[in-house]
């Protein structure tokens, strides 16, 4: 679609990366398969995002029984975003709103800088 128009948008501002990581924050005890669906992306692409942030650091996996249980690590930070360096767990709060994201974190998150 080209700009002005009045259709579907095919883009959005969050990548897939960050869509995973923010589904595992809030359902920790999600499939490949239920993440992919949630995020709208194949379970192979959802499981080398998986491996990528579990390398990367940004979550960890726990095996229960025969499920995985991710733990997203809300200190790591994420870089520099709009003139402020943020952690997951501020990136966390700004989508998901203070108190969700402090649910899903399971704990505190640090408050975002101020400008």
């Amino acid at each position: 679609m080209s700009p002005g128009t009045n259709g579907p948008v095919s883009w959005s501002f969050l990548t897939n990366y960050a869509l995973v990581l923010i589904h595992v924050s809030r359902q920790p005890e999600s499939t490949g398969l239920e993440i992919a669906q949630a995020v709208g992306i194949t379970e192979r692409a959802t499981r080398r995002i998986l491996g990528d942030l579990q390398a990367s650091r940004y979550i960890e996996q726990e095996k229960v029984g025969r499920r995985n249980r991710y733990r997203v690590d809300v200190q790591r930070p994420l870089g520099r975003i709009a003139e402020r360096d943020l952690t997951v767990g501020q990136l966390l709060e700004l989508v998901l709103g203070p108190e969700r994201a402090v649910s899903a974190a399971g704990g505190a998150i640090a408050p975002l800088p101020l400008r």
